[in-house]
């Protein structure tokens, strides 16, 4: 691997607080072999599209910014599918580990790159997009088959990687109790969660589709209110904790 590989970036935003802990870089890799329905980002689903940065190129903005990120900030990798240029990625990951900065990858998890195993070697966090815990609501969601990405899961879980786990909430979707159940009784099993996010759904990405000339989806589902996330969210963890404790 040389260190004059070119990643294609769609975006950067130098300091973030949402995508993992502390201050952050978050670096939007362009590429998904996904189309969720409720996807915000679809300026980001074509692979050569964007800024080129070597990963020296953007370890330097890292470090430039590495004072800002304190005792347990660093850097994610978003996109798009970070995984999707997995050459590129892990030659950021050690780049950004050599020089002792926190690395986080946001992911559905959707790749089948021989890399993934020294991919996850180099990776601190893992922030993990359940998508669905059921096969044909995943593929409903996603428009691909949910095996893929419990290979994922199945190695990071090997690997003891730690993680977050997210999961975007659409009403008239999957905001039921079905679908909470199979999703609680799916965490209950994974080993080394240290955080459960339910993402209420918005619609502050459709504006974009109207620009790409693209159908939006989901059409005029309403947005979700971040009470009634919170309130889906603490049923999610109380519900995994009643499973983990009958066990």
């Amino acid at each position: 691997m040389s260190q004059s590989n070119l990643g294609y970036i769609s975006k950067i935003e130098p300091f973030g607080t949402f995508d993992g802990p502390g201050i952050r870089s978050i670096i939007f890799l362009s590429g998904c072999p996904l189309r969720c329905v409720y996807c915000h980002n679809p300026e980001t689903w074509q692979a050569h599209i964007g800024n080129r940065y070597t990963a020296a190129e953007l370890t330097e903005m890292a470090l430039k910014n590495k004072p800002y990120y304190g005792s347990n900030g660093g850097v994610t990798f978003s996109g798009g599918e970070p995984l999707n240029q997995p050459e590129f990625l892990l030659e950021c990951l050690k780049s950004l580990k050599a020089v002792g900065i926190h690395t986080a990858l946001d992911t559905s998890g959707y790749s089948l790159s021989p890399l993934l195993p020294e991919i996850l070697e180099y990776t601190d966090l893992i922030i993990y997009d359940l998508k669905a815990a059921d096969g044909a609501l995943y593929e409903k969601i996603t428009s691909r088959k949910m095996d893929v990405t419990e290979r994922f899961l199945d190695l990071a879980q090997k690997q003891g990687t730690p993680l977050w786990i997210r999961q975007v909430l659409v009403p008239h979707l999957n905001d039921n109790q079905v679908n909470l159940l199979v999703t609680a009784q799916r965490i209950a099993k994974l080993k080394n969660v240290e955080k459960i996010e339910i993402l209420p759904y918005h619609t502050l990405g459709k504006s974009k589709y109207e620009t790409l000339e693209y159908d939006y989806p989901l059409g005029n589902t309403p947005a979700m209110s971040m009470s009634e996330g919170q309130k889906w969210q603490d049923q999610l963890i109380d519900l995994i904790s009643r499973i983990k404790s009958s066990e």
